[in-house]
């Protein structure tokens, strides 16, 4: 099963390394949220030069990853309940967007490969036992697939360049287990078959309904762990 998109191209450059190598660890948490940027530490980690890090910090910077503030430096972001819920009313609004052009824009292949992708995550243990549903990064995740389906180049750049590694690293900073594992998976597939179905509308609003369930969970969660 072949699940990758020809678009996406290895690391090339050391800035490449060090870019995908941080990001990576900022969305993990192994970089705390609203740690210093120390460039000169980070230069002697990764054994590079300044300028090298600079160059993958500027793309940090782009990703929303990282902050410059005048007098304060650089320093990762930090995950905050306001920031968490306006990404998820973002994603709510661009994503069913994105959802409704799929139905129209993607190729039978796309949605074969899409079918593959939830077969994939419907076979993984958590799941079955309705404890976490964590999809991998990139092309094994369902969303970004869709997004990608859209063929819209500028909804591809801002939700699978300029806010996808935020929103993961809100995901995993806020935790993957929910009781809504099992529901999400299902919605999953009946967007999946909406597109197949080319029904624009249909798809649209069920990722609209998709998101504001799990904004919904979200927000629930927060407010039991505050009582």
């Amino acid at each position: 099963m072949n699940l990758k998109n020809p678009a996406r191209q290895a690391p090339i450059t050391t800035a490449d390394k060090i870019f995908e190598t941080m990001q990576h660890e900022i969305v993990e948490g192994e970089i705390l949220a609203g740690s210093k940027i120390s460039e000169p530490e980070l230069a002697k980690k990764y054994q590079v030069s300044r300028s090298t890090l600079r160059e993958a910090l500027n793309r940090l910077e782009k990703c929303h990853l990282i902050e410059r503030k005048a007098n304060v430096g650089s320093r990762v972001v930090e995950c905050s309940v306001q920031g968490l819920l306006e990404i998820y009313q973002v994603r709510e609004a661009l994503e069913g967007m994105a959802c409704r052009l799929a139905a129209q824009n993607m190729q039978d292949d796309e949605i074969a490969e899409l079918q593959q992708v939830l077969n994939a995550h419907g076979n993984e243990q958590q799941l079955k036992d309705g404890i976490a549903y964590y999809q991998e990064e990139g092309d094994l995740d369902f969303h970004y697939r869709v997004i990608l389906g859209s063929h819209n180049e500028q909804l591809i750049k801002i939700l699978c360049g300029e806010l996808y590694h935020l929103v993961r690293m809100y995901r995993c900073q806020f935790g993957m287990n929910s009781p809504r594992a099992t529901r999400a998976y299902d919605e999953h597939k009946a967007i999946m078959y909406a597109i197949a179905d080319r029904d624009g509308e249909l798809a649209e609003m069920l990722m609209r309904r998709h998101i504001a369930a799990s904004r919904k969970n979200i927000e629930n969660k927060l407010e039991k762990e505050s009582e």
